[in-house]
Order: C-alpha cells, then structure tokens, then sequence
C-alpha cells in the first residue's frame, strides 16, 4: 500500500526521546468501505523500526478474497542520515502466504530471502542491475519522509521481492491545515503527484494496461502531525475506470517506548 510506503520519519528523530507513533487510515473505493492500514513506529536513540499491516473490510472484504499485507523496516541513523538494514514483506492472499525478506549491504547490494522460493521465467525475472539500490516498499517509504519539506520531486526505486518498480513524485503545490481537512494538521501541507513505472519483474497485468494506469497518478496529501519535520500521509485520492479510490487519516498517536518495546526493536 502506498499509504504504509509513505510513512517515515527524519533522521531528527534519533535525538529524540524513546517514542512510539500509531497510525491508522481506512481507505475507501467508490464510496464503500475497502482497506484498513495501520501502522506503528519506534524510534530509540539512532534506531527505528516500523510495522505496517494492510486488510480489507466492510464490503470489499465481503465479496472478495481475503489480503492481509505486512511490511516492516528497521535501520538506524548515521552522520549521512538514514540507513536501513532490512525489511520484511509477508502477503497472505486466499489461503497462500509469501514472504519476502531483505537485507541490505554496502553499495546498494540486497540479500534476498524467499518462501515459498520464486523462480520467475527469464523474462520476469528482476536484473542485478535493477536490484541494486532498490528498496522494500516501506524503506522506500522512509526515504521519502526523511526528506521533509523536500519530499517530493523524487524518483524512489522500489521492489517488493517479485516486482521492480520506479515511485515519481511530482509536487503539485501546497495548501492551509484547515484547507486540507487533515486531521491534527500543522502548517502547510504538500501536494503531491504519484506515479508508478514497471521497470523489470513479474507483472499480472500486461505491459499497456500498466502504462495506462500509470497516467493517472494518485494525489497525495503530506501533513505535519507533530514537532518533527516528518511528512506524515494525510489523505489521497486517486480516479480508476470503476470509481474513485480516496485514503483517510483515522488517528495518530504517539507516546513513550517501555523499556520492553525498546529491546523488542530489531538491531
């Protein structure tokens, strides 16, 4: 979910206290009730290490198959900023699980791990060349909120373990707190414009339909919530040939970490 992939928080964050942010969002399609996301994040010292999980409702999870999606990041901070060690992908759709587990190294390498193991055809398969640098959905996601105020006008490389592709966000402009209907909102919030470009793996759709949805990108809304220069997920909307697709930001919380959270943290 773009929503989990676009929460994150500035290198700022490891002089801070031991703290844990909650989120949740529900998105809707065409008015009805369709996923849940919530997510949580801990930051102790120069580490961090965030969870997202992703589930139908309401009607959506009535008439189709059942999704569950978790992704989780960790890492620490340095003097170049963010630097993250891993992420983690489990996918549960009907009755079949996959996960996907990567670790990163020096120059951009990745370490994956795969269960059920994934042996694509030749042409789906994902090049060392595309791997290099590419990042799980959430830790691309950070890389992105480590920005701030400088968040969009990017190009983030992500990949999900069987899919490589390119997230370009475009700033559209900037509206008021109060404009925005963002709940809990501080300052100005940015506007942005996603879009998203195959550029190797195994895709379902073919190669035309994906370049056309890819024209229409989604709008998202990135808000201060709290005293961070993080740019939290606000909202989003996005148009389809079915209806319209729009995210909501239910709640945020935030308090600080007991000492057993602080040593549940990856390392």
């Amino acid at each position: 979910m773009l929503l989990a992939a676009f929460f994150a928080v500035p290198g700022l964050a490891a002089a801070q206290d031991a703290r844990q942010v909650e989120l949740g969002y529900e998105i809707t399609f065409a008015g009805f009730a369709g996923f849940r996301l919530d997510v949580t994040a801990r930051f102790d010292g120069a580490r961090y290490d965030v969870e997202s999980t992703a589930f139908k409702e309401g009607v959506l999870k009535a008439i189709t198959m059942n999704y569950i999606g978790r992704n989780r990041a960790w890492g620490g901070f340095g003097p170049q900023g963010a630097q993250p060690a891993a992420g983690s992908l489990s996918v549960l759709v009907g009755d079949k699980t996959r996960t996907w587990l990567a670790q990163y190294g020096p120059g951009g390498s990745v370490s994956e791990t795969h269960t059920p193991e994934w042996k694509p055809a030749p042409t789906q398969a994902i090049p060392d060349s595309d791997r290099t640098g590419s990042l799980d959905p959430l830790s691309a996601g950070l890389s992105v909120g480590f920005a701030g105020d400088q968040a969009c006008d990017r190009t983030v490389p992500s990949n999900d373990g069987k899919r490589r592709v390119d997230i370009i966000i475009r700033k559209v402009g900037v509206e008021s707190a109060a404009k925005s209907g963002i709940p809990g909102a501080i300052g100005d919030v940015l506007v942005c414009d996603l879009y998203t470009k195959r550029v190797s793996g195994e895709f379902a759709e073919a190669a035309k339909e994906a370049e056309t949805e890819r024209e229409r990108p989604i709008r998202i809304w990135l808000a201060h919530l709290d005293s961070t220069p993080i740019r939290y997920p606000g909202k989003l909307e996005a148009s389809t040939g079915f209806g319209t697709i729009r995210g909501k930001l239910l709640f945020f919380r935030e308090r600080p970490l007991t000492s057993a959270e602080s040593q549940a943290m990856r390392r």
